[in-house]
């Protein structure tokens, strides 16, 4: 692997893994994701994760060969980052960001039927772990801007490119790291577009293509309980085992009402006109149902949502432990915080102590402005058919970090799918794979909106 193994994108790989000549971005593109893919850039979490550092130096490898001067930036030993900054043709235009992350959740390879780190070609596709999240998003970026920079063409505005480290964690050794200390590189930054977007939806003969205007804010928690230790054999009316897990249990019982943000009323009125059908805002969760995959992307964001997911106590089955812990992945909708917040405490009730892991704010952008415009443009130049919708994303993104430092991220990673494909479900699931001419189509589309910056 490495940047001297990619050509200047003229090869495809077909079904037996063998490349042939086709031209133009596509070629490049397919090989670049499986490229990606074989670096193993698994983040288990709490600091724990393989290091980014290898894939880095080649994705630096192929914008340095493009005539893109590429900084790698370490945040701890092998923990790195790629950033580069193209000029633009007006310097007094905003800059414009393209970020994504190089590193992935990770993969048992005993329940997928191809190896996950091997980036095979089979049945169109390039299989393995980071193929959707995010290694085929990062590999569309790659290609488009070699190909813009061979052909001498330059945006307006100044391009940044951030390649990041740790998104699949809190971003502390990734994007919030860049963001806080290399901020000159972002100057003059104003918006941003990254993964979870953009990808086509079959909903009955329809293409829908969710563009991401904002997403959940994240509360994830540790919950402690205390009480007083003591022989199991006795009386323990001051139980922190129970007290910690009555609470937890009233919290996943708890039905949290609907609320509606303006990005999620955008979406709901954004299907209705292109499905040709009315959705009852009284009745929600059974429209979900009624619209099938279409549904998927409002089910998750009409609501705040709070899981339990992980328990701690004790050491012994005879010693009652002085104190319990649990963790807690919370998620709120724009606007929500405070009224969330007041909830989750009267459900803990006051025995029960909570602190923050992380806690980010829900970042939204304007579904009805020019940007989101150009990208229903660009989609349309090369799928007349595609429907545009703006939705929030249910879980979170470095887009996050960026929000801190005034920058306005977008969800637009384009993909053509077929009706086949479960393209939620291969998020962080098995078997996750992406088709060629699916990321062929997305250069394409990325190509034409880069054109409008």
């Amino acid at each position: 692997m490495g940047g001297e193994g990619v050509m200047d994108g003229e090869d495809v790989m077909d079904g037996t893994g063998v490349m042939r000549d086709e031209g133009g971005m596509g070629g490049e593109v397919g090989r670049i994701c499986a490229d990606l893919i074989r670096f193993d850039t698994t983040n288990r979490g709490e600091g724990v994760a393989r290091p980014e550092r290898p894939a880095a130096e080649y994705v630096a490898g192929l914008l340095d060969e493009a005539g893109v001067k590429a900084t790698i930036v370490e945040s701890a030993p092998g923990r790195a980052s790629v950033l580069a900054r193209i000029p633009g043709t007006d310097p007094s235009h905003p800059a414009f960001l393209i970020h994504g992350h190089l590193d992935v959740v990770p993969a048992d390879a005993a329940d997928w039927a191809v190896p996950p780190f091997s980036g095979e070609v089979r049945d169109g596709c390039v299989w393995g772990r980071g193929a959707v999240d995010m290694k085929g998003s990062l590999a569309m970026t790659l290609a488009v801007v070699r190909r813009r920079m061979r052909e001498g063409r330059r945006t307006r505005g100044d391009l940044v490119l951030a390649f990041l480290a740790d998104e699949e964690c809190t971003g502390e050794y990734g994007s919030r790291y860049v963001a806080r200390e290399h901020r000159e590189i972002f100057e003059g930054c104003t918006e941003a577009i990254s993964e979870s977007g953009g990808f086509s939806v079959d909903a009955g003969g329809t293409r829908i293509y969710p563009i991401a205007t904002g997403e959940r804010g994240t509360m994830w928690m540790k919950l402690t309980a205390r009480g007083t230790a003591g022989h199991g054999s006795k009386p323990a009316p001051d139980n922190a085992v129970a007290e910690l897990a009555h609470a937890v249990s009233r919290l996943a019982a708890h039905s949290w009402p609907v609320r509606l943000t303006p990005g999620v009323r955008a979406l709901l009125d954004g299907l209705a006109d292109a499905l040709g059908t009315t959705i009852d805002h009284d009745r929600l969760d059974a429209e979900a149902r009624r619209l099938g995959r279409a549904g998927h992307l409002f089910a998750g964001t009409i609501r705040n949502s709070a899981n339990p997911t992980r328990l701690d106590a004790g050491y012994k089955v005879n010693v009652v432990p002085g104190t319990a812990t649990a963790q807690v992945d919370a998620r709120y909708l724009p606007g929500t915080g405070e009224e969330f917040l007041a909830t989750i405490d009267r459900l803990l009730g006051p025995k029960i102590t909570r602190e923050f892991i992380n806690h980010e704010e829900a970042p939204a952008a304007d579904p009805a402005g020019q940007t989101f415009t150009a990208f229903a443009d660009a989609l349309r130049a090369e799928d007349p058919d595609a429907r545009p919708v703006p939705y929030v994303m249910a879980g979170g993104t470095d887009a996050k970090s960026f929000h801190r430092i005034g920058i306005t991220s977008f969800g637009f990673a384009p993909l053509l799918l077929g009706p086949e494909l479960d393209y939620f479900g291969m998020f962080h699931g098995i078997n996750e794979r992406v088709p060629l001419d699916a990321l062929t189509f997305g250069t394409k589309v990325l190509d034409h909106f880069l054109n409008t910056r």
